[in-house]
């Protein structure tokens, strides 16, 4: 979906597909079927954005088959999928039983993150609609531990090596693709403030800037309003939106409260904790055995549906997203093009909150996705 800025500018809505467990294009394809476009007509819309996530392997596939990089486009078409923003943080393996730390490799500093990520610039810049710009979601240069000054040395060059494919990219068909990174608790880029810093003195802030998502926002009890500012005082910009909300426990002693929050405690992804006075603890069950203190509020990453709140006594961070996005979209011009809903959570959530099948996880999508918009509109935009 396209909504409007009033400064003419288009700011283009999207689900993230990383939700779905399709590491082959024959699997990327049957997606667009058994979900995408079931989201679709639910939603009544005539045209669905996707926030297109592609292992490794498919994007080297698509990159370097002209012919299956069009029966994409043609599929995505012929259902009224649109694509302007991919998801290229998680390489491969997104789904695995267990993911946890492996989701950060390969880093920066690897010659596997850097093909990667022009491989998906080269597919995207071809499902790019008329006249949009696309945008390509990367993490935060690696895990923090080991992290050295030739580790930095290293990402810095990816980042120069990359940004010359994105200008001779641009320069050869005329479209734009940027790459935006996207800090994240426990990473060398911790919060906005540590990727404002690396950036700011080491990218060209024409092609790469920030992804700004709103659940690592708010688990950094980082302001939305001076985030913002921040960032557009650095001279860089948010390429990508990732409409996303945390967990909150405002009193995480009580015995009521450790019972929910134990119902995330799940094997598969890292859910970091922080406290607004520098707790914290790489993953919840560490958190839930001591290693953070109980008598401040936590905040845990764990990105939970948009349209409804965690059973009680926690509550979702919805409030940083509302404020985020009116600090994107209240002012006079529009500073971010690409939103994308990223609850890739459905299949872990706790048993009751967790769709049984394929219509219970449509429905979930749809109903988040038009949460999405509802906030996108009282921030300002129009359809």
């Amino acid at each position: 979906m396209t909504l409007h800025h009033r400064d003419g500018s288009a700011v283009h809505l999207s689900y993230g597909t990383n939700v779905h467990p399709a590491e082959t294009l024959p699997g990327v394809l049957a997606q667009l079927d058994r979900f995408a476009e079931p989201v679709r007509k639910l939603l009544g819309w005539d045209r669905l954005g996707l926030g297109l996530w592609l292992s490794a392997a498919v994007a080297a596939e698509l990159a370097a088959g002209p012919r299956a990089l069009r029966r994409l486009r043609a599929e995505l078409d012929a259902r009224g999928l649109e694509v302007v923003t991919l998801n290229a943080f998680p390489y491969q393996g997104f789904h695995d039983e267990v993911v946890k730390h492996a989701v950060y490799r390969p880093a920066w500093t690897e010659p596997a993150r850097l093909r990667y990520t022009v491989d998906c610039a080269n597919v995207l810049v071809a499902l790019l609609p008329e006249g949009a710009t696309g945008s390509i979601s990367t993490l935060p240069l690696g895990w923090r531990q080991p992290w050295t000054n030739r580790d930095d040395d290293l990402a810095r060059s990816a980042f120069d090596a990359l940004t010359g494919e994105l200008f001779q990219l641009a320069r050869r068909h005329g479209k734009v693709v940027t790459v935006a990174v996207e800090p994240e608790p426990g990473c060398v880029l911790d919060t906005v403030a540590d990727a404002v810093g690396w950036l700011a003195a080491r990218v060209d802030p024409e092609f790469v800037g920030l992804c700004l998502d709103t659940c690592h926002l708010a688990v950094s009890f980082a302001d939305p309003v001076s985030t913002v500012d921040s960032i557009r005082d650095a001279g860089l910009q948010v390429f990508k939106v990732q409409a996303s909300a945390a967990v909150h426990a405002a009193e995480p002693a009580g015995a009521g409260t450790r019972a929910a929050l134990a119902g995330f405690a799940e094997p598969r992804y890292l859910h970091q904790v922080r406290t607004a006075r520098g707790g914290a603890a790489d993953d919840l069950p560490a958190a839930l055995d001591g290693a953070v203190d109980g008598g401040d509020p936590w905040r845990v990453h764990f990105h939970v549906p948009l349209h409804a709140e965690p059973d009680g006594p926690l509550t979702a961070t919805t409030g940083v997203l509302a404020a985020s996005l009116a600090a994107l979209y209240g002012g006079p011009s529009c500073a971010c093009p690409h939103v994308e809903v990223e609850t890739y959570t459905w299949g872990v959530l706790p048993p009751a909150a967790r769709p049984v099948d394929d219509a219970g996880l449509v429905a979930g999508i749809a109903a988040e996705v038009a949460a999405a918009r509802d906030l996108l509109l009282q921030s300002g935009l129009s359809k």
